[in-house]
């Protein structure tokens, strides 16, 4: 499958994300990793790693997604966002390619076959730079009975969400400012969060939702209530919420970690807006689900592992309330 287009001028539009870049031969995207070859969309990190790892699933975070699950992790180098505050700059903020680490589709399920891992994540850095490598793998995973999921800043094309419907299982996005115009100045993005959100959610991928909460930049109670509403009026109330803690890395030194009672502000207006899954990470802080029914405790976490897992078949075993999520 082709995720570009032949213009009449001689350029090809590349079709990976929402900036739809125009190339001329030569030419690169603001990903820094697609490149128009002799008319052709060239993906450059296709099948060239940068990380490769065996994570569990809570560490995506995925909490509703076969909890205590390990992941096959992967990812590339770029990116097709600048965050100034990103984690894993040195792979998403360059495009110096591994070649070294070149590995294929059949090696990648092979070694999941082989250590018995049920789930392929992506990620890492943005998998929709890589989303050609992303499809091939996927595809083969899935005729092994392997499942696929994304860690995604959500800036993926129309044309690669449709195309997900068919072999992605689960996404965490990163919902990172409801501000358009600090999409557009910081991280040099167009402002397609929302639309996208509701498009993967039509998709029938399951779907969680990350917020890095940034001192004096998305901390606002307004913004924090903007986010929030947002996610239970248009993703369902039953969508986990994961508000996570800033620590100084990369661009932005200076600030300082996020305050927890920062973190329980946002977690309480989450549930006043109606969210029934909200989760506060990077704090130590404890993460259960809990029945939004009754309040039983029902999936027991410790840092990124799942201690203890009542659910039973998708339901409260002491209500008989459907959990929202991915259970078996």
């Amino acid at each position: 499958m082709k995720f570009y287009k032949k213009n009449n001028n001689g350029t090809i539009t590349c079709l990976l994300c929402q900036h739809y870049c125009t190339l001329k031969e030569g030419q690169t995207g603001a990903c820094g990793v697609n490149i128009n070859m002799s008319g052709q969309l060239k993906n450059m990190v296709y099948g060239n790693i940068a990380a490769l790892h065996i994570d569990p699933v809570e560490k995506k975070p995925l909490y509703h997604f076969l909890p205590g699950s390990s992941t096959l992790s992967l990812g590339t180098v770029g990116c097709n966002m600048k965050c100034p505050f990103c984690q894993n700059w040195q792979i998403s903020q360059t495009n110096n390619v591994r070649n070294s680490t070149h590995t294929t589709p059949e090696k990648l399920v092979s070694i999941a076959l082989s250590k018995q891992i049920k789930i392929i994540a992506y990620t890492y850095n943005e998998p929709t730079i890589f989303y050609p490598f992303v499809r091939d793998t996927a595809i083969l995973a899935k005729q092994h009975g392997i499942k696929n999921i994304m860690v995604s800043n959500g800036l993926m094309s129309d044309e690669v969400i449709e195309d997900m419907g068919q072999i992605i299982d689960a996404c965490n996005i990163d919902y990172k400012s409801n501000n358009e115009e600090y999409y557009r100045k910081i991280l040099k993005a167009p402002f397609k969060i929302k639309e996208n959100l509701i498009k993967l959610k039509k998709q029938n991928i399951w779907l969680e939702v990350t917020t890095l909460i940034i001192p004096g930049v998305n901390d606002s109670k307004n913004e924090l209530k903007e986010i929030a509403t947002f996610i239970a009026t248009e993703l369902g109330k039953n969508t986990p919420w994961h508000i996570n803690a800033f620590y100084p890395d990369y661009k932005m030194t200076e600030t300082p970690p996020t305050p927890i009672p920062s973190l329980l502000t946002a977690e309480e207006i989450a549930y006043q807006a109606g969210l029934n899954f909200v989760y506060v990470g990077n704090r130590g802080l404890e993460n259960i689900t809990l029945c939004p029914r009754c309040g039983a405790k029902l999936v027991v976490r410790h840092g990124f592992y799942t201690i203890n897992n009542t659910i039973s078949n998708g339901f409260c075993p002491y209500c008989n309330t459907k959990i929202a999520g991915v259970w078996e």
